[in-house]
């Protein structure tokens, strides 16, 4: 695991910055449509090296996992949806990603990592 030079602060606080973007984007997709969280999973992967090895690695898993997961429900909802069940679905996935988006930023805000991990600088 790879572990940041603490003489590269700029390093970590970009990779900061990125973090609370993505979680910017994925409240978004509340408002504009999925638009918003597909821009923050390509951030994701695109960034994910910056992170590796920081108590920052925690929170991209979290919204990647969240993306993907919602992703599936999502779709499962949609193609249920003429059952009636969809509807119960796709209101189940909407709370859980509300909850993942506020809880992964709080962690972020009290520079806690996901998953009950604790990072030591």
């Amino acid at each position: 695991m790879y572990y940041p030079n603490p003489n590269q602060p700029d390093r970590l606080a970009a990779a900061a910055k990125v973090t609370l973007f993505v979680y910017i984007l994925q409240g978004l997709a509340f408002f504009f449509g999925g638009l918003p969280a597909v821009a923050g999973i390509i951030i994701n992967y695109l960034k994910r090296d910056a992170v590796a090895g920081t108590w920052l690695e925690s929170h991209f898993r979290w919204q990647i996992r969240t993306f993907w997961y919602g992703l599936l429900w999502t779709g499962l909802g949609l193609l249920t949806s003429w059952l009636g069940v969809g509807f119960i679905v796709l209101g189940i996935v909407w709370v859980w990603t509300l909850y993942r988006v506020i809880r992964g930023w709080l962690n972020y805000n009290d520079q806690r990592p996901m998953y009950g991990l604790y990072y030591h600088p």
